[in-house]
Formats: structure tokens, sequence, C-alpha cells
């Protein structure tokens, strides 16, 4: 069911619709895992296939060789950074292994805080470091959907070198006070690495304002671009104190001169770049972060409220337990249902075109966003409750 009760004139952002083939035959509340393919990304990837047909190895002086940059650059209007100030990678894992790298945890501040809600592809890394004398601490979550802020505060001491923080869990999509840890940090001399996957694109995010050392994400969700374009904002103060382990010729100064030896470091953020970069990525990705640039996230943020409620008071009204916070300033844009057989409710869903997904310990994930339909969301909470009832 694709009915629209609700017409551009009461909702403008739904002319947006018909920029996303998929939304023409499917339910589509899944743009926390995979934001819809906009349409004009099947003509991005032209462009890519044309360019290395007829223009060749000239390509990477034609713009290749920049678009880790100027690709960053539609990333920089959406997290309030700066021109030339967020890189692009092939995903957040070498973002963060980029980070790490470029702090020494051999000596007595070594203390790596993490959040106990946070992505645990990050904690991996993090562990990883242990090897090189880090000691990870895990402020755990109470519940498994909120983080105390006092319990990570008091976490955070003269030993903490890093703070790591997912800005909203992708779990219960709880959102965290970073402009309160960022401070902490700051206070003793830390400084914080914050992953905002489940937020840019979905909620105002202030790079600069919030005084962040470091943050990362990528474009799969709630942007729209699509998997292996994953961005790198780094305090652009920061740029000439950091040398990152991680690296590759693309930070070099001068990478065409091919010189052996330690590398003499870019001055600017091409100096937390390495390999050779993944072009056809960004090329796809571009479309979705033009499309949220053009409707501005304050909009899709009021739209994206509402719509949360919306499916809270559904969800209310269909005896499912919500496992999400239910005060605005601490939800993000993924409501999560506590559904009997929740796994296999989700398979159901997905044979009637209804796309959500489900994650142990949590529930069912359902993410509405600026191209979403309120029927839509009736319609699911309908399917669920007719799945359940039929004892899936």
């Amino acid at each position: 069911m694709n009915s629209m009760a609700a017409s551009p004139d009461t909702d403008p952002l739904l002319v947006w619709r018909k920029e996303f083939p998929i939304l023409a035959s499917t339910t589509y509340m899944i743009s926390h895992s995979l934001g819809a393919m906009p349409r004009r990304t099947a003509d991005a990837l032209r462009e890519f296939a044309d360019t290395w047909a007829t223009r060749g190895i000239r390509a990477w002086e034609e713009g290749w060789w920049d678009m880790p940059v100027t690709t960053g650059d539609l990333i920089a209007t959406l997290i309030g950074a700066g021109k030339s100030e967020v890189v692009m990678h092939q995903n957040v894992s070498i973002c963060q292994w980029i980070v790490t790298s470029c702090f020494n945890w051999s000596g007595p501040r070594n203390k790596l805080v993490t959040d106990g809600l946070n992505f645990p592809s990050n904690d991996y890394i993090y562990y990883g470091l242990e090897r090189q004398g880090a000691r990870i601490v895990t402020v755990p979550s109470p519940d498994g959907m909120t983080l105390p802020l006092d319990s990570l505060l008091d976490a955070i001491d003269e030993q903490t070198q890093l703070v790591s923080v997912s800005h909203v869990a992708f779990r219960s999509s709880y959102v965290q006070d970073l402009a309160a840890i960022t401070k902490r940090a700051h206070e003793v001399g830390a400084m914080v690495v914050a992953d905002l996957y489940q937020s840019a694109g979905c909620l105002p995010v202030d790079v600069r304002a919030l005084n962040l050392d470091f943050a990362t994400g990528g474009s799969v969700k709630w942007l729209c671009g699509g998997p292996g374009a994953g961005y790198l904002y780094v305090r652009r103060d920061l740029w000439d104190k950091l040398e990152p382990a991680a690296t590759g010729w693309q930070a070099h100064r001068e990478p065409f001169a091919f010189a052996a030896g330690p590398i003499d470091f870019a001055p600017d953020a091409m100096r937390f770049l390495n390999g050779t970069p993944n072009v056809p990525a960004m090329y796809s990705a571009r479309g979705g972060y033009e499309i949220i640039n053009e409707i501005g996230v304050a909009p899709i943020r009021a739209k994206s409220l509402r719509q949360t409620q919306l499916l809270m008071d559904l969800a209310d009204e269909a005896d499912f337990p919500v496992r999400t916070c239910r005060e605005p300033e601490r939800r993000g844009g993924v409501v999560i249902l506590d559904v009997p057989h929740g796994k296999e409710v989700t398979k159901e869903l997905a044979r009637r075109e209804i796309l959500v997904d489900y994650r142990p310990g949590a529930g069912i994930r359902i993410a509405p966003h600026f191209y979403t339909t309120d029927d839509e969301l009736r319609h699911t909470v309908e399917q669920i409750q007719a799945i359940t009832a039929a004892g899936v």
C-alpha cells in the first residue's frame, strides 16, 4: 500500500517521492539502515563510466583525485563544517582507525572511553588498541536503550585521551548530549570523536558549534548515498598537530613525487586520507547529499519528530511496547517496537513489500524519512498486527 492521503500541499516534502524509484512499489521504512536510492544516482554512475571510458588516466587530474574533498564539501554543509574540512573514506571503520592512530597509547594518558550504546565496529577497533597499551573503558547502558549523562561524564578523567560516542544510538535511537560530553572531555585535556552515522541528514548537527575534535559517519543511511562512502571531519586547528600512523600516499604533501621514506604530510585535511580513493562510490553518493542539502535538515527533523510520535501512538494503540525514548529531544529518527517473534515478523513484512529490520536486544526498527507518508506508517503497524495475530 502506498496511498498518499497527505499531499504536497499539507506535506511539501512528499514532492520528493518521485525521485526515489523504490517508493512506487515498496513501503520503505528502513532508511536508518539503507536509504532509498535517488533516481539521479544512476545518472551519476553512468557519468563515472563515461568519464573513465572517454578521459582515461586524465580523469585523475580532471577531478577524481580531489573528490575526497569536493564530495566532502557536500557533507560539510550538512554537519556545520567548513569548506575542505571533511574528507571521504570507504567506511567509518577506516575513519576510526585513522583517528585512533593519531595518538600514542603507551603513556600514562592511555584511557579511551566508549559509550555502551556505541556501534560494535567502533569498539572492535578500540579494543585492538590494547596491544598498544590503551585502556578501554566502556560506560554501560543500564537498560540497553539509554545512557545517563552523568555516568559517561564521570568516566572521563585526566587519564582519558579520547572519548568515543555515538550521537544517536543504533539500537534505540537515543540522542546523546554531545555538547556536555565534549565540554567535559576538553576540561581534562581529552578529545572526542563523535559517530554521526545515525544523525546526519536526520537531525541538525553543528560540529563547529559543538567544538568536536573529530566526527565520522557514512552515506548508507539517512543521507541516501549508498555504500562505500564514509566521511571524516577533523577540527581545523588540530591539523598540524596530528600525524596519523594509518596513512597512505594520498596524504602526502607531494604524492606524485613518489618519495621514499617517512611521509611528509599534506598541510590540510588531505593529511587524513590514505590510499587510492573509492571514486565510483563518491559518484553514487553525491545525489543523496544534494537532495538533503536542497531540502534542509531542519524540515526533515520536524517531519521526523511528528512521524515518530505518530508511530509511537499507533504502537500504543496496538499494545506493542515501544523501546524508543519518548522525549523528542532524546529521540532520533527510528522507532523500535518490541514485537513477539520480531525476526520472523520482519521477514514476513518483507514478503509483503514492507521493509523494516530487526536487531537482537532491541526489536523491530521502523524509520520514516522525508519521503514517507503517514498512511505508510499506519499500514506498517496494521500489517504487524495482522501478522502477529495470525501467529508467525
